[in-house]
C-alpha cells in the first residue's frame, strides 16, 4: 500500500474519531439518535432487535425506487451475481448520492469482489454521511487486516466497538490481532 492509500487509511481513523466526539456530520433522527445511545450501552441485553431497528433506518432511502435499487443489488450479492450487484448499486448511488446505505451495499460488493480500492472509496462516502456506521467501520477494518495493516486495522475495529460494542466478530478479530502483535501464539 503507498503512502497516498497510508494517508488515506489515517484520514478514516480520523473521521470515525472525530465523527465519536463530535457528534454525526449530518443531524440524525432523534429516533435514530436513541438507537445509536441504546447501542452503544454494553450492558443492554436488547441490542440485538435496536441493531435491526438501526439497519432497518439505514436502509429507508425514501424513495421506493431507490429501496427497490438496493434490494436488487442485495438480491444479486446473495445470488453471488457481483457485477450485476455493482451495476444495480451503480445506479443506486447515482441517483441518491445522499443514501449511505447504497455506497456501503457497493463497498461490500466490491469488497467480495476482490476490489478493496473502490470498496475503501465508497467507505469513505459512507462515513462521510453516517459517521455511525459500524458496519462500513468493521469492512474497512477487514480490509486493512487483508492488506497487512494491522495497526492500522485495530484502530479502525476499535472505533466500530465504541459504536457497537456487540460485535462479537470485530471483538475475535481485533483479539487476533492484538495476539498477533504481542508475539503469543495462537
Amino acid at each position: 500500500m503507498g503512502r497516498f492509500a497510508t494517508h488515506l487509511c489515517v484520514f478514516f481513523i480520523v473521521l470515525a474519531a472525530t465523527s465519536l466526539a463530535a457528534g454525526p456530520i449530518r443531524a440524525a433522527s432523534e429516533t435514530l439518535d436513541q438507537l445509536y445511545s441504546e447501542l452503544a450501552d454494553p450492558d443492554n441485553a436488547d441490542w440485538p432487535r435496536v441493531q435491526a431497528d438501526i439497519l432497518r433506518e439505514w436502509s429507508r432511502s425514501g424513495s421506493p425506487s431507490m429501496d427497490l435499487l438496493l434490494k436488487r443489488g442485495r438480491d444479486a450479492m446473495n445470488a453471488g451475481d457481483l457485477q450485476a450487484a455493482i451495476e444495480h448499486l451503480t445506479a443506486l448511488v447515482d441517483h441518491a448520492p445522499d443514501f449511505a446505505e447504497g455506497w456501503n451495499a457497493r463497498a461490500t460488493a466490491y469488497y467480495l469482489a476482490g476490489e478493496f480500492g473502490p470498496s475503501v472509496s465508497d467507505i469513505q462516502h459512507v462515513l462521510a454521511l453516517n459517521p455511525h456506521h459500524f458496519g462500513a467501520l468493521s469492512g474497512y477494518g477487514k480490509i486493512l487486516e487483508a492488506l497487512g495493516k494491522d495497526d492500522l486495522a485495530k484502530r479502525v475495529y476499535a472505533a466500530s466497538l465504541a459504536i457497537h460494542p456487540h460485535q462479537e466478530a470485530i471483538k475475535q478479530a481485533l483479539e487476533q490481532l492484538n495476539l498477533k502483535s504481542t508475539g503469543t501464539e495462537l
